[in-house]
């Protein structure tokens, strides 16, 4: 890809050097820290809106917790947060490890994380969601450790999963119905054509649209990267599968869509960054801490996450969401609350995925995408936020906060 992306004032080259010399090698850094690596989240949550066609058999689909008898003493007693290797090689482990062995969820937790969760949700208050929240306090809400289960693709695909994105795109993305989207792009169109009609959108809808296209094209970028290339001996290799991207992005393979498909990456990536320059003034009051406990881990990360702030204002070509919901006040606000509405159906939809690695990912993807459209559409709520009180009219969530930097770092 090279040149210009629509839009935006903005050329892919630039994006491409400011990420790779700026902002990733710092976000990758800030996803390992514990207050970004642990994310709450209910996968038992049934479909709303079609009967399950049953849970992905596939072993590396699964979501494991450990027995609390298989969890060690040390992890157990909270003596530490980390996971110590001597401990989980123990001969204890052994059920665990197998219900693990590609990558299942692992969720045991020290006390100490337990009981720094419990002060973690004190400092959380919600109000204005463009997502549907888990609730956090119900029983089936668990603790997953990001770094241990990391987005790669498990081998959940099919009728199920491609239901899930006809659902998005079909019933979410102000689709007349005369419209096809070309859902496989080699099968003969019918109808009008997707793209004179997507042309034809005013730039709010067109944007909606191009967001999830571009969330879209990041979860299948992540697991052609992240690949199950073969197994041998019960023991597997994960790596980039260059036949798998060829065949989603490639414009011969896709009649000149894959193209258009990263480009819509590319513009998801300066929505989410142009939110993360918006809400800085939150994070630089002092009365924001990123608490997890442990006073010095916390004071580090707040710095590194504030360094990150700067790095985003410093990039000179952001996407201008001001020219969004600019017109008459009536209209613009019915359909910044249409945006709001089709959003959260999307935010619901993910509770129909069928693989509870896929939907841990789909859940925190959206809700920090949510969490972008959350603080670029209350920029006047953030510019008025009181430096030493908890603030009214704006408030971010420990989750939002999770899942707007690892949505990111994706």
């Amino acid at each position: 890809l090279t040149g210009v992306l629509d839009d935006c004032l903005c050329d892919i080259e630039s994006i491409d050097d400011f990420n790779t010399f700026k902002i990733f090698p710092k976000i990758q850094k800030l996803q390992e820290r514990d207050y970004f690596r642990y994310y709450k989240v209910n996968l038992k949550r049934p479909c709303p809106f079609w009967a399950d066609d049953g849970h992905c058999s596939i072993k590396d689909c699964h979501v494991e917790p450990c027995p609390e008898s298989k969890i060690p003493v040390g992890i157990k007693a909270g003596s530490s947060n980390k996971y110590s290797k001597a401990a989980n090689d123990s001969k204890e482990l052994e059920d665990c490890e197998q219900a693990n062995k590609l990558g299942a969820v692992n969720s045991t937790l020290s006390n100490q994380s337990k009981e720094a969760f419990i002060d973690w949700a004190r400092y959380d208050d919600s109000q204005d969601h463009f997502c549907e929240l888990d609730d956090e306090r119900s029983p089936d809400a668990q603790y997953v450790d990001l770094l241990l289960n990391p987005e790669r693709y498990t081998g959940y695909k099919g009728p199920s999963a491609w239901r899930v994105w006809n659902s998005i795109y079909e019933e979410n993305c102000f689709k007349p119905r005369s419209v096809y989207r070309p859902l496989n792009p080699l099968a003969p169109s019918r109808g009008e054509s997707f793209y004179t009609w997507l042309e034809g959108l005013c730039l709010e809808k067109r944007v909606f649209y191009k967001l999830i296209s571009g969330l879209h094209a990041s979860i299948n970028l992540h697991l052609c990267a992240n690949y199950l290339l073969e197994e041998t001996w019960g023991k597997p290799r994960w790596g980039p599968n260059v036949k798998e991207f060829t065949r989603r992005f490639d414009p011969a393979e896709t009649k000149g869509e894959g193209p258009r498909r990263l480009k819509n990456l590319y513009f998801l990536y300066l929505i989410e960054l142009r939110a993360l320059s918006k809400v800085a003034p939150y994070f630089e009051r002092a009365v924001v801490d990123l608490y997890t406990g442990n006073g010095h881990e916390d004071a580090e990360s707040k710095a590194l996450l504030l360094d990150i702030f700067r790095d985003t204002k410093s990039f000179h070509m952001h996407f201008d969401e001001k020219s969004m919901f600019a017109g008459d006040k009536k209209g613009a606000k019915s359909l910044k609350e249409e945006f709001r509405l089709h959003f959260k159906n999307i935010s619901r939809i993910m509770d129909c995925v069928g693989c509870d690695k896929c939907r841990l990912w789909g859940k925190l993807q959206t809700q920090g995408l949510g969490t972008a459209l959350k603080i670029l559409f209350s920029e006047k709520e953030i510019q008025s936020l009181p430096e030493n009180s908890p603030s009214k009219g704006f408030q971010l969530t420990r989750q939002e906060i999770v899942a707007l930097v690892n949505a990111f770092g994706r």
